[in-house]
């Protein structure tokens, strides 16, 4: 009889997939693959159905105290105990759910734990909690015990980069077992029409992600700064992008647009990709997925990290306001397919579901 693993998942959505959810769902998929989707069961931690009201988030401050995040709670923690007994491995999707290990092995779980590191969150939560949130101090710190509890109980490490390896050794004193960084299921192949399209004039430029405090003051900077330089349409599609319209000039170049059913239209006839990213950790996966649909991309080095690409050839590496102005103007006075071979290439060589099936393989069928 093969191993059974019991895959810990923050939650699982009926609608559009959030780029961390989608680094899920990828791994998840190569994890059925190698073992087969019977000897899988998924335990996702949120309640889809639980809203979020005002005392529901009061309840949330009391469970950081217990350690406890995204809608982890001890009765949940109990379900997982009992659970464990029919399952070989436990793989848990998220650092931020360390406690998760610990009391595992507190309960006598013998099994192998795998703990994903989607990124170092505690970095991720220093960055996003405004320094006057009254319990900052108090997310932050359980935070870090997470983290710590997921490095010390579990069997196996797992990090997107060498950036998070390095953070990790430098907070809690060890390494990641393995770096797998982030793929996706290839579910685009470009037409010939596509392949052959040459740039709109002028450009169209897209902008893909949500309404996340990364997200929004790299676009905000851009609008403000570089836009009102270059000749172009900037697209900016992303769930809750809507929200912030009246935070943008009044200029009929823009076109905005919240949660869109099918992002295929959109990445298939943009131009250029825009992704001026300045903060953040792990890695992004809107850079995965235009590499997929074989983009252009201009970005910053927060953008790009990870990838190990030829920025030339890829698009180009900008992260002041007269890089961007001027990997703009190259492209606008060049002639250009839509369509990058060598992006698309990369992916497929890097960071496709073939690589990275491979990986888990070693890690999974080890135990």
């Amino acid at each position: 009889m093969g191993k059974k693993l019991l895959f810990i998942r923050h939650r699982t959505l009926d609608g559009i997939e959030e780029g961390g959810e989608r680094l899920t769902n990828a791994n998840l998929s190569y994890i059925r693959e190698i073992l087969g989707a019977d000897k899988i069961e998924e335990y996702p931690i949120r309640d889809k159905s639980k809203k979020n009201t005002l005392l529901n988030r009061i309840s949330g401050c009391y469970y950081f105290f217990k350690n406890f995040h995204y809608g982890l709670t001890s009765q949940k923690v109990d379900e997982i105990v009992k659970k464990a007994k029919h399952f070989e491995i436990i793989y848990i999707d998220r650092s931020i759910f360390g406690i998760i290990a610990k009391l595992l092995r507190e309960n006598g779980f013998k099994g192998k734990i795998i703990t994903f590191f989607h990124n170092i969150e505690y970095q991720y939560y220093k960055d996003r909690i405004t320094q006057h949130h009254p319990l900052k101090a108090i997310i932050k710190k359980s935070v870090k015990n997470n983290e710590f509890f997921a490095i010390k109980y579990s069997d196996t490490i797992i990090a997107l980069n060498e950036r998070d390896n390095r953070l990790l050794q430098s907070l809690y004193g060890r390494k990641a077992d393995f770096l797998i960084p982030i793929s996706l299921k290839n579910t685009y192949e470009p037409s010939e029409e596509i392949m052959q399209k040459s740039f709109d004039k002028p450009m169209r430029c897209l902008f893909l992600g949500t309404n996340f405090s990364a997200n929004t003051e790299g676009l905000l900077w851009f609008v403000k700064e570089v836009l009102p330089h270059v000749n172009i349409r900037l697209q900016i599609v992303g769930k809750g992008m809507e929200k912030i319209k009246s935070q943008l000039p009044n200029d009929s170049r823009i076109e905005l647009y919240g949660s869109v059913p099918d992002l295929k239209e959109f990445l298939e006839n943009a131009d250029i990709m825009i992704l001026p990213i300045f903060k953040g950790s792990g890695m992004k996966v809107k850079t995965c997925e235009a590499m997929m649909y074989g983009k252009h991309i201009i970005g910053t080095t927060e953008t790009f990290e990870g990838y190990n690409v030829d920025f030339n050839k890829t698009g180009a590496l900008a992260n002041t306001k007269e890089e961007y102005i001027q990997a703009i103007e190259r492209f606008s006075v060049g002639t250009y397919q839509k369509y990058n071979a060598y992006s698309r290439d990369f992916f497929l060589e890097n960071h496709s579901e073939e690589v990275t099936i491979k990986k888990f393989e070693k890690i999974i069928c080890n135990f």
